[in-house]
């Protein structure tokens, strides 16, 4: 039986892209269930999956996984040749933290610049919360570069889970223009850039739902 996930709007559920994005690069098959996040039956649906009543969920048989980090979790110890997670020790460690960090928090940053995928660029100014987040962001991606990407374009060389954490902050920091240090830039560019990343986006420009909440630009709908 084939895995599969069930998600969100690919414009809007950062959550949704994160164990997405990293089954896609794996090369992991899976079927996908997309259910708006403002379907007005939407947590009747999602709660069948998972009592939790969000998404994603991973459906395995009969085994039920929410949240992302967790899912990420089970991927990783499901197909170790994946190497969700880097070989080494200490950069195993800190990917694992990165990737905590990214889930636990960051919350002002998520609410002033909420994803959306297809929302022409366009510069938002920061509020403090949202630019203290930023920065701390950008050192997180320069410092892990510099550490332990020397084997590739991604935070600890080939792509894995950390990056799929992170990956919602480069659509956001690429659809706000946000500012950042020219490798962090790179960083974005490498992550953008997967064919994975852009089967997302495309799939995002296809879809018909629009969430006010999630348009900063409301009561326009600006879209590229």
């Amino acid at each position: 039986m084939a895995l599969r996930l069930i998600i969100g709007n690919k414009n809007y559920s950062s959550w949704s892209l994160r164990p997405w994005l990293a089954m896609k690069v794996a090369g992991m098959a899976f079927e996908e269930t997309v259910i708006s996040l403002d379907a007005p039956d939407f947590k009747a649906r999602v709660t069948a999956f998972s009592g939790a009543g969000r998404v994603p969920v991973l459906i395995d048989a009969d085994v039920r996984v929410w949240e992302s980090l967790a899912i990420l979790e089970y991927l990783a110890e499901k197909f170790p040749a994946a190497g969700l997670w880097p070989k080494g020790a200490n950069a195993r460690a800190k990917a694992r933290a990165v990737a905590s960090e990214m889930h636990a928090g960051f919350l002002a940053l998520r609410r002033h610049l909420p994803m959306n995928v297809v929302r022409p660029v366009k510069k938002r100014a920061l509020d403090n919360g949202a630019s203290a987040d930023a920065a701390r962001i950008d050192a997180i991606w320069n410092e892990c570069r510099t550490t332990f990407g020397t084997g590739g374009p991604f935070l600890f060389g080939a792509f894995g889970a950390a990056d799929a954490m992170y990956a919602p902050v480069v659509w956001r920091f690429h659809t706000y223009a946000v500012e950042v240090s020219a490798a962090a830039r790179d960083y974005m560019g490498a992550v953008m850039a997967l064919p994975a990343s852009v089967e997302w986006r495309e799939a995002a420009r296809r879809e018909t739902w629009v969430l006010p909440h999630d348009e900063v630009d409301w009561p326009d709908v600006p879209r590229q």
